[in-house]
C-alpha cells in the first residue's frame, strides 16, 4: 500500500477512538448532573439523527471538496462539540454536534479509498478500514471507561501545575479534555491526506434534485430481491447493536453490581467477539452463499435472552463474546452482499448513503423505544427478553421473505467468484 493509505488509516483510527471514548464520558456527564436514566440512550439518538437528516446531502458535500479537507472540517466540528460539553452545554446537545461531524466524515473516509487506490486493492483497503474501526471501538470504549474511573481521575487531579488553574475538577471533564487531544491528532493526520487530483465540481447542487435522487436509490435497493434482504439484515444489526450497547451497561450494573467504568469492559469483549465472528465469516462464507447465515441472526436473538440468568462475571464475559461472534458472523456476509448489489444497481457512493440512512434510522427507532421502556420503568430483564425476541422474530421474518423471493423466481445471480 502507498504511504498515504496509512495516513488515512491513522486519521480514521484516532477519530473513531475519540467517538467511542466520548460516548462513555457523555454518559458519565449525564450521571454527574443526575439526569433521569431514560436520557442515557438519547445520547446515541442525538448523535445519530444527523446521519438520517443529512443522508441525501453529505455525499454531495464529500464530493465538493478534496476528501482530506472534508475530514479535517468534520473533525473540527467534533472538537467543537467536545468543547461545548466541557464548558457546560448539555451533553445531549454537545454530543449531537459531534454526530453532525461524524455524519459528514463517513462518506469522505470511504470515498478517499476509491479515489486514491486502484480497484484491485479496494477489498484489502476496506478490510483494513473495518479492522481498525473495530479496534478503535474496543480500545475507545475501554479507554473511556478507564478515564472516568475514580482511580484515574484522582491521580490526574493530584497533578498540580503552578500558576495554572484549569477549572477541570471532575472525571468526565478530564476524559473529555483528553478526547479533544485524540480529535486534534486525527485532524493533524487529515492535513496530510493525499490530494488525489480529482475534479470536485458537482454536476448537480439543487437540494430538491439530491433528495429525489436519494429517494429513487432507496426504492431501487429495497425493491431488489437480494438487496432488500441484505439491507434489512444490516439495518437490524446496527439498530440492535446500538441498543445492546446500553442494555449491557445497565445489565452489568443490576446483575453484576458493576460501575459504569467496569461495565465498559463487557462492551469491549462484545466488540472482540464481533471481530472474531467477522474473520471466521470472511474466511468461510463466499458471497454467493451469504444468505445462508440468516439463521445465525435468529440464534443470536434467542441466546441474548439467556443474559437474564447470568450472575457470574466469567459466564457474562463468555456470553458477550459468543453474542458478539454470532453478530459478526452473520452481518459480514450480508454487508458484503449489500455492497455488491448496491454497486451493481446504483454505484457504491449512493449505496453507502442509502445503507447509512436505513441503519441509522433504525438506531433512532430502537433507542427511542428503549428510552421509553426505561421511562415506563420496565425492568432490565424484561427489556432483555423483549430485545432478544424482537431480534429472533425479525430475523425469522427476513428469512421467510427470502424463501418467498426464491419461490417466486427471477432471483439475481451472484457469480461464484464475485468480490465484496
Amino acid at each position: 500500500m502507498p504511504f498515504g493509505f496509512y495516513i488515512i488509516m491513522a486519521a480514521q483510527f484516532f477519530s473513531s477512538l475519540a467517538d467511542n471514548a466520548l460516548l462513555i464520558a457523555a454518559i458519565a456527564s449525564l450521571a454527574l448532573i443526575d439526569s433521569p436514566a431514560w436520557l442515557t440512550p438519547m445520547l446515541k439518538l442525538f448523535f445519530t439523527i444527523s446521519y438520517v437528516m443529512l443522508a441525501p446531502f453529505v455525499g454531495a458535500f464529500a464530493d465538493a471538496l478534496p476528501k482530506g479537507h472534508v475530514m479535517f472540517i468534520s473533525n473540527a466540528i467534533k472538537v467543537a462539540g467536545c468543547l461545548m460539553m466541557l464548558f457546560g452545554v448539555h451533553p445531549l446537545i454537545a454530543y449531537g454536534v459531534v454526530g453532525l461531524g461524524a455524519a459528514a466524515y463517513s462518506p469522505a473516509k470511504y470515498g478517499i479509498l476509491t479515489e486514491y487506490l486502484p480497484h484491485h486493492k479496494l477489498v484489502t483497503a476496506n478490510g483494513w478500514m473495518e479492522g481498525l474501526t473495530v479496534g478503535s471501538i474496543i480500545l475507545g470504549t475501554v479507554l473511556g471507561g478507564a478515564m472516568i474511573s475514580e482511580t484515574f481521575s484522582s491521580k490526574v487531579l493530584q497533578i498540580d501545575v503552578p500558576y495554572l488553574e484549569s477549572g477541570i475538577d471532575t472525571a468526565p471533564e478530564i476524559a473529555i479534555t483528553l478526547i479533544v487531544v485524540f480529535y486534534v491528532i486525527a485532524a493533524i493526520f487529515n492535513l496530510y491526506v493525499p490530494n488525489t487530483g480529482i475534479d470536485h465540481k458537482l454536476t448537480r447542487k439543487n437540494p430538491v434534485y439530491l433528495v429525489k435522487d436519494f429517494a429513487h436509490c432507496l426504492r431501487l435497493l429495497w425493491g431488489d430481491k437480494l438487496g432488500q434482504i441484505s439491507l434489512a439484515t444490516t439495518t437490524l444489526f446496527w439498530g440492535a447493536g446500538a441498543t445492546l450497547q446500553f442494555i449491557v451497561l445497565k445489565w452489568a450494573e443490576i446483575a453484576l453490581g458493576y460501575t459504569l467504568s467496569q461495565s465498559t469492559v463487557l462492551q469491549g469483549i462484545t466488540a472482540i467477539g464481533i471481530a472474531v465472528g467477522a474473520v471466521i465469516a470472511a474466511r468461510t462464507i463466499p458471497l454467493h452463499h451469504a444468505v445462508r447465515v440468516l439463521p445465525v441472526g435468529i440464534a443470536m436473538g434467542i441466546i441474548t435472552i439467556g443474559m437474564i440468568f447470568v450472575r457470574d462475571i466469567y459466564v457474562a464475559m463468555a456470553m458477550m463474546l459468543l453474542i458478539g461472534a454470532l453478530a459478526g458472523f452473520f452481518v459480514v456476509p450480508m454487508n458484503a452482499l449489500l455492497q455488491h448489489r448496491g454497486h451493481i444497481l446504483m454505484g457504491a457512493g449512493h449505496s453507502i448513503a442509502v445503507q447509512n440512512f436505513n441503519e441509522n434510522l433504525n438506531i433512532l427507532m430502537m433507542l427511542g423505544i428503549y428510552a421509553l421502556l426505561i421511562k415506563l420503568e420496565f425492568s432490565i430483564y424484561t427489556m432483555i427478553t423483549l430485545f432478544g425476541l424482537f431480534v429472533a422474530v425479525t430475523m425469522a421474518l427476513v428469512r421467510n421473505r427470502h424463501q418467498s423471493n426464491v419461490r417466486g423466481g427471477n432471483m439475481p445471480q451472484i457469480p461464484a467468484d464475485a468480490q465484496h
